[in-house]
């Protein structure tokens, strides 16, 4: 090894060509056949199975699959997504609070399947008022971003088993990821 790596070392501009290096996959957006205005399959059968509870979000920017679900439907829809689509892993979970627009948060959540290695984005909307059902009884992993999210944005998530501030301390005033929030603090 050391000697082979001392001629490469001697010999500037040659470097060793790996033979059995397979090609590597293309992204998504540039296989032949990809069409962004197309819904993807996996959101498809979401829309087929849940009807009016699941949109699809087109056109598909970069392979991304993104879909908003009915926060009636969200548990329901993580449950067959984790049980017949492979979607195993709950990569994030995070609020965004949207003041301008007709609900008052998003809860984004970011799902990987380590099998097909394929990745799916969910966004449920919420008007004031309401809870967001947790997803601890599927991916135990959600409690902490659930409770980040209830720290930082101050999005309520009904069922959660330990539901409390997580990087503020108790009696801090507010949601510092509230558009309205001072600047000062």
């Amino acid at each position: 090894m050391l000697i082979h790596w001392l001629k490469i070392k001697a010999s500037p501009g040659i470097r060793p060509v790996p033979e059995d290096h397979p090609e590597p996959r293309p992204a998504p957006w540039r296989r032949p056949g990809h069409d962004p205005g197309q819904t993807p399959p996996r959101v498809a059968r979401l829309v087929d199975r849940f009807g009016e509870a699941v949109t699809p979000v087109l056109p598909v920017f970069r392979g991304d699959e993104t879909a908003w679900v009915a926060r009636q439907s969200i548990v329901e829809v993580c449950q067959l997504l984790r049980d017949e689509e492979g979607m195993d892993l709950l990569v994030d979970l995070c609020g965004v609070h949207t003041p301008d627009r007709s609900h008052l948060y998003e809860v984004v959540i970011h799902l990987y399947s380590l099998e097909h290695n394929e990745r799916l984005r969910i966004k449920v909307a919420l008007a004031p008022g309401e809870e967001m059902p947790s997803l601890t009884g599927i991916w135990v992993g959600a409690g902490w971003p659930e409770r980040e999210a209830y720290d930082l944005v101050g999005i309520p998530f009904s069922g959660h088993p330990n539901l409390r501030r997580i990087l503020l301390p108790d009696g801090f005033a507010g949601h510092p990821l509230h558009k309205d929030f001072p600047l000062k603090g």
